[in-house]
């Protein structure tokens, strides 16, 4: 599959928007349970390391970053998202994005990328782990979703070689 790793761009909320909804109707890729706005989405998310993956004009997933905390000894520490569309998966587009977010983000200043998973789902921590993240740890039913299920997340991270 051929396809380009690009800077994501506001014309872009639509596809990406897509894809999140798909991972929000799964139920083990987010608590989120409905799309927020584009002018929401991007406030919450930090404006560097915002990235798609690109065949001709269709964005086949996305990854982008979230500040953990606004007190300044946490400047370099970010929460990753990443979202691939169903049907581009087992592709390496995740692997591609992920390595490429690493890259950009350490160019940034990032010392340190935090993902908090879902336990059950198990391809996005594998996904992680073949990127050079680590289980740190899990918080035990933090998370209920709309059908009263309750979920353990584990929680990853991957501390930069060269930054920090």
């Amino acid at each position: 599959m051929n396809y380009i790793i690009d800077e994501m761009h506001s014309t872009d909320w639509p596809e990406v928007s897509a894809i999140y909804l798909a991972g929000i109707k799964t139920e083990i890729a987010t608590f989120q349970n409905e799309i927020p706005s584009w002018e929401e989405w991007n406030q919450g998310h930090s404006k560097c390391c915002r990235l798609v993956a690109r065949s001709d004009d269709q964005v086949l997933g996305w990854v982008a970053l979230s500040p953990v905390s606004g007190r300044c000894v946490y400047a370099g520490v970010a929460e990753v998202s990443i979202y691939i569309n169903e049907s581009s998966r087992g592709n390496g587009i995740g692997t591609a994005l992920l390595n490429e977010l690493i890259n950009q983000s350490e160019k940034a200043g990032y010392w340190t990328l935090q993902s908090g998973i879902i336990k059950e789902n198990i391809s996005s921590r594998e996904l992680h782990s073949k990127c050079g993240f680590r289980e740190i740890g899990y918080r035990e039913r933090v998370g209920k979703m709309p059908n009263d299920t309750w979920h353990d997340v584990i929680l990853m991270e991957r501390r930069s070689k060269v930054v920090g």
